[in-house]
């Protein structure tokens, strides 16, 4: 039972690891949009468009700033010069931050509450981040392409 856990662990030990360190990342986030929200507009539970807005950039800011670090220590193991890789992993979490605007907007438009909003618009984005990081920011060639590349 241990070795099947441990062979489980390997084949799928960066899907795990990414699921951990984005729903740590989500805590993260949710805590400063919900805590801004407390501070800055009396709590509210239908914002305006232009509170949604302000809401998004702190809850965009709270997990790109943890999300980076996390992602690049645990989940990709990633050891390329930060100056390379940072703004690409900002780029692609500007695209999913306007992707997190969009749903916002739609959703509590349509009168969506912003609790059952924001769980949904977290799935999109989460998704949209592993797929941006794997394929754009924390790519590796594979050792057989890196040979080839020489």
């Amino acid at each position: 039972m241990i070795e099947k856990i441990k062979a489980l662990w390997i084949k799928y030990e960066e899907i795990i690891a990414y699921l951990i360190v984005g729903g740590l990342t989500t805590v993260v986030s949710w805590a400063a949009k919900f805590l801004a929200n407390f501070l800055l507009f009396d709590n509210t539970m239908y914002p305006t468009p232009f509170q949604n807005v302000v809401l998004s950039i702190i809850n965009w800011t709270a997990g790109v700033i943890f999300a980076y670090f996390t992602n690049r220590k645990f989940v990709f193991k990633s050891n390329a010069p930060m100056l390379s890789e940072a703004p690409k992993f900002v780029l692609s979490r500007v695209s999913t931050l306007i992707l997190d605007m969009v749903v916002m907007q739609v959703l509590t438009a349509v009168g969506v509450n912003l609790l059952v909003a924001t769980v949904i618009s977290a799935v999109l984005v989460i998704i949209g981040n592993y797929v941006f990081s794997k394929l754009f920011v924390f790519n590796k060639k594979k050792d057989g392409e890196a040979e080839e590349a020489k």
